[in-house]
Parts: C-alpha cells; structure tokens; sequence
C-alpha cells in the first residue's frame, strides 16, 4: 500500500487542481489523512506532520467535513508527540467550528469523531473534568447512531465511542470502570475491525493487570494477537 499511495496522491491531486470540485478535494484531504496514519503507526513523525499540512491545505477547498478530520489528524500529531493540552487546543477549536460549519450526519459524525480524539488526549494528562465532558458529548453524539459508521476512514458510534472510554478510563486509573464498559460492550457484540479489536483487548489486559488478574490479562493479550486473524489479508481494516 505504501508504494501505491504516492501514485493516487498525484492523481487525486491533479483531478482536484483540474475540477476544483469540493468532492475531489476532500478525497485529496482523505488520501493525506491515510499517509498521516500510516506514517504515525510507523512513528514517522516528520512525514505525519507533514501529510497533516497538506491535508489542511486541500479541506480549504473541500466539503466543510473535511476541515473536520484535518482537525482530528492534526490533534493526533499533538498525542504522538506527547503535547497533550496543545491537541486538547485543537479539538476544542475544532468542536466549536464544527458546531457552527457542519449539519446533518456531518455535523454528528464529524463532533464524535472530535470528542473522541478529545477524551483520548484528556485521559493521557488524567484530567477527568475535561474527559468526562468529552466522554459524555461522545455518548450524546453516539445516540445518533444505531451502529458504528466508516466515513473518511475513521470508525463512529457506540461501539469506537465504547473502545476509547475504556482505554481513557484505563489511563485514568479507573481500571474497574474500564472492565465494565469493556463487559457491556462485549457482552452486546463487536462488529469493529482488527484496528480497533485489537487496542480493546490490551486496554482491558492493562486494567486486568493493575487489578491483579495476571491470568486474565494473558487470556486478553492472546484475544489481542488472534483479532487480525478475523480479517482476509486483502481487507484493509479502518483507521481508528
């Protein structure tokens, strides 16, 4: 995949330039916001920062959504890097934007997908008041939706809104918080792809550990290192 994507990026691009159309620039936005993940799960810093860049380059041109999940990506160079409270800036400059740019399924998706990268961000400095409120914005959000959407390729809904509060809870230290979210959400059913399955796991194997359940949180690993065995490998799960 990393040697295609040089290719559709020029391609995207010169369409884009060619019809000034705001559906082609989002999928120029959308091409960058897949070379920002790819670059980040590698820990090339420098290129994620980069593709960030140029994705808010091309959502100037694009539908409003698009801004959105620049944001969003932008907010997650900050968490790479560690500066916490600067991605928090964004998210919440970017919530209040959306609020007033965005409408219809949009706007819900668009806010849920914020509130997440917020609640992650909060949990990392431990700072509760700020999660809550994003935990709790997302849940409202997440109502909107019967069952988890793929849209720019970023997963929403009560499922990925579950997934992030018991790894923020787990951050937190509020490990038996963590594991009852993580029960409900299991107990009803995970339909999210290995991207997602697989951080669920670990996330409950951490609080399993703080608690003491050594065994258990073997038992979670091990359901972490078979969760990419759901998938054909000519599936490309979603970005989380």
């Amino acid at each position: 995949m990393l040697q295609k994507l040089p290719g559709v990026l020029a391609d995207a691009t010169n369409y884009a330039h060619a019809t000034q159309s705001p559906d082609a620039w989002t999928r120029v936005a959308d091409t960058y916001s897949v070379v920002y993940w790819l670059a980040a799960r590698h820990r090339w810093m420098h290129l994620a920062e980069l593709a960030v860049m140029k994705q808010r380059l091309a959502a100037e041109r694009a539908h409003p959504i698009a801004a959105t999940v620049a944001a969003r990506d932008e907010a997650g160079a900050f968490l790479n890097s560690g500066d916490f409270a600067g991605g928090l800036a964004i998210v919440d400059r970017a919530v209040v934007e959306a609020e007033s740019t965005l409408r219809g399924h949009d706007r819900a998706y668009g806010l849920g997908i914020l509130h997440l990268r917020g609640l992650t961000l909060a949990g990392r400095i431990k700072d509760k008041a700020t999660a809550q409120r994003h935990i709790a914005a997302a849940w409202q959000v997440a109502e909107e939706f019967p069952e988890d959407v793929e849209d720019h390729g970023i997963h929403f809904g009560p499922e990925n809104t579950a997934v992030h509060a018991i790894s923020t809870a787990s951050d937190m230290e509020d490990y038996r918080e963590s594991l009852n979210t993580a029960d409900d959400l299991i107990r009803g059913g995970v339909t999210l792809p290995a991207t997602r399955v697989g951080p669920l796991h670990m996330n409950i194997s951490r609080s399993k550990l703080a608690l003491g359940d050594r065994d258990g949180a073997l038992e979670s690993l091990e359901a972490a290192w078979m969760s990419p065995r759901r998938w054909p490998v000519s599936i490309r799960p979603a970005k989380s």
